[in-house]
């Protein structure tokens, strides 16, 4: 009776039978020394090998490090989707991988596309082809996610139903958590390359230091999602990316290449990039010190000190550190979570010491997204464009008041002295002149 209402039990809960042998997560500071350092090793060297080829991709230019941007993207969604598939009855569900890579395909192009037209509109709607393209984006893009949900409709089948359902979820999922918010890492680096090599530096910074500090002092376990992570490696990881993140933006603030906004994709960092005017988030002004601040210089080390010059995004590099240390970190515990759910202990091998790119981005994703938000709401200056003058004007004048603007800008600028007579053909004035007659 005794062993039968224990199998009972067992089944009950629904827990594997392997999963009970398995033993307990051992804490890194207590690992055999052997194994601790050989894998240290490995990991120094990856993580080495990862940012120099980061930087050469930097360094190669804008257009170089969107493409880096967009392949991790499809390489890290090609990894969660193929986690979904535990089962061979999931395997052999028709047209789903087929599915997930079309609705990725139709996320990519809706999303892009809106990056391309806002950030270069006076090229985009100056194209006789590109135009419609522009115009129609939104609408075209809607039309491509209705056809692949209408195929996934009529491809369900009986007693697939769950399955179907869930992997359709999973794929939004995905495409929410990894695609949308890469999207946003992308418009970082339109915006300028130090609003996406600083929160992505802050992040390997954190995550270095929560290794080194849980490696030679953790002690104590900081959640169960992820049991190897100490409460040691998170308060020392948070101290030294403050510290760190600091240092990095008074660097990266020297550097016009990193802080231009994106004006020509195929700039690099031997290109001589320049910008004026330049944001002033990026100009040192002087602060004044808090009177108990500079008491406590002045007994400490003897100077008066009343106030210091800090550049505005020094201050921003501070909440940015904060974030990636207290909240980045919750988007690597959601993908321990994923792991647990699915059974697997890393989402691939591609990468020696760390599992696969899911492995390392889970932070990066939500730092990035964090990082565009906190740009836009903060430190962005929204000046009007020529795009969007250019916009707006196709968009929404007709072909006589298209032609009146040319003919009223000629001669503005001609009274103006910004261009002689003698530049404008005469032909191009005289014919605007007369279809604006001919329609009046």
């Amino acid at each position: 009776m005794t062993k039968k209402g224990g199998k009972r039990n067992s089944k009950s809960n629904g827990t594997p039978k392997e999963a009970e042998s398995t033993p307990a997560a051992v804490l890194l500071m207590n690992e055999k020394p052997k194994k601790k350092w050989q894998n240290m090793l490995i990991r120094t060297v990856t993580t080495l090998m990862m940012i120099g080829a980061f930087f050469l991709v930097l360094a190669s230019g804008y257009i170089w490090s969107i493409v880096g941007v967009l392949s991790i993207t499809v390489l890290v969604y090609q990894e969660v989707i193929q986690i979904s598939c535990r089962s061979e009855k999931e395997v052999t569900i028709g047209w789903f991988k087929t599915m997930s890579w079309y609705f990725l395909i139709t996320t990519e192009y809706f999303l892009y596309g809106e990056s391309i037209i806002y950030y270069f509109q006076e090229i985009i709607m100056v194209d006789a082809f590109l135009q419609p393209f522009a115009t129609h984006h939104r609408f075209i893009s809607f039309m491509l996610y209705v056809f692949g949900f209408v195929f996934f409709v009529m491809n369900l089948r009986k007693g697939q139903y769950r399955t179907q359902m869930a992997q359709f979820g999973w794929t939004h999922m995905a495409l929410l958590l990894i695609v949308v918010q890469s999207h946003f890492i992308v418009d970082n680096i339109l915006e300028g390359l130090i609003w996406f090599l600083l929160p992505s530096a802050l992040v390997v910074i954190n995550d270095v230091f929560a290794y080194l500090c849980g490696f030679f002092f953790g002690r104590t376990p900081l959640i169960q999602l992820s049991p190897k992570k100490t409460v040691e490696g998170f308060v020392g990881a948070l101290l030294c990316t403050l510290l760190l993140g600091f240092g990095a933006a008074t660097f990266l603030m020297q550097f016009d290449y990193m802080i231009c906004p994106v004006q020509d994709l195929g700039a690099s960092a031997w290109s001589g990039v320049s910008c004026d005017p330049k944001n002033p988030v990026f100009r040192s002004v002087p602060w004044a010190l808090p009177a108990i601040v500079q008491i406590a210089i002045k007994t400490v080390s003897g100077y008066e000190i009343q106030q210091v010059w800090l550049a505005p995004v020094q201050l921003h590099a501070l909440n940015m550190a904060t974030f990636a240390s207290l909240i980045a970190p919750f988007g690597g515990f959601f993908a321990s979570a994923v792991k647990r759910a699915f059974k697997v202990k890393d989402f691939g091998d591609s990468i020696p010491g760390h599992g696969g790119l899911t492995d390392r981005m889970d932070c990066q994703f939500l730092m990035g997204f964090f990082a565009h938000m906190y740009y836009i709401s903060f430190i962005k200056k929204y000046n009007v464009s020529v795009g969007a003058v250019l916009t707006l004007v196709i968009n929404n004048f007709t072909a006589k008041q298209k032609l009146e603007l040319l003919e009223r800008l000629q001669t503005y600028l001609i009274n103006q002295s910004i261009l002689e007579s003698e530049q404008v053909p005469a032909t191009i004035l005289e014919k605007a002149q007369m279809l604006i007659s001919d329609w009046a």
